[in-house]
């Protein structure tokens, strides 16, 4: 049986308790051997804002998965040059981890917004696409997106959570717990001086206010990139 990676992609700014639980979830439902945490490096799709630096997200991220051996963390897209497409990703995924089966976890709204993204269509032949999914996100519009952008073939997989191509790989919808938190929302939070604790898990509390991060008074002091396990 190939190894079963579950690939969680993301800004990660910051890594919150709700991200863990989704990979969680998808882990223990679709038998994952590992869930694979893949932090942006250049986010082809936020220029509008100031992104942390990825080395202090990627030591939240560290501190954050450090107690779970089944969750980790690649810089793959800090080596890979330009801006982070997830096809060029999931590609080199593919050769570093080879022969191994690739699920990419990836949320309702961005599901249907995977038109717009570079060579998107490559990507549904490269890793099954895992859509964390609200119960008013139904299978029936999940199916008629994939017939229209990607393929006519899809097709349900009666009683399942399955959508299947004869050719591509398969599509399937995780209706996971629903934790209202966001990045976004820590982010004001400490803007405006209120507590995140228990929003985000204890070490990255401590992190973020031992290096001031999200501050509007406080710049960003310069980082090395730690490793794992380190303080």
């Amino acid at each position: 049986m190939p190894r079963r990676l579950g690939i969680l992609g993301g800004t990660f700014d910051p890594v919150h308790i709700g991200h863990l639980r989704i990979a969680e979830e998808a882990m223990e439902t679709l038998g994952f051997d590992e869930v694979v945490f893949v932090p942006v490096a250049l986010p082809p799709h936020k220029p509008e804002r100031n992104v942390l630096s990825f080395e202090n997200r990627w030591r939240m991220l560290q501190l954050a998965i450090a107690d779970n051996p089944r969750f980790r963390l690649s810089d793959i897209e800090l080596r890979m040059p330009g801006k982070s497409y997830t096809v060029n990703t999931l590609k080199r995924l593919h050769k570093e981890n080879p022969g191994a089966e690739l699920f990419f976890l990836v949320g309702c709204d961005a599901f249907f917004e995977m038109g717009s993204w570079h060579e998107f269509r490559d990507i549904f032949g490269l890793a099954c696409i895992v859509v964390l999914y609200r119960p008013e996100c139904d299978q029936a519009e999940i199916l008629a997106f994939l017939t229209e952008k990607v393929s006519g073939a899809y097709e349900p997989v009666p009683g399942t959570c399955q959508i299947r191509h004869p050719r591509l790989c398969s599509v399937f919808q995780l209706l996971n717990t629903r934790l209202d938190i966001s990045s976004t929302m820590i982010r004001e939070m400490i803007g405006a001086g209120r507590s995140i604790r228990y929003l985000v898990p204890d070490t990255v509390w401590s992190y973020i206010g031992k290096n001031a991060l999200y501050r509007r008074d406080a710049g960003r002091p310069p980082f090395e990139l730690a490793r794992d396990g380190d303080a």
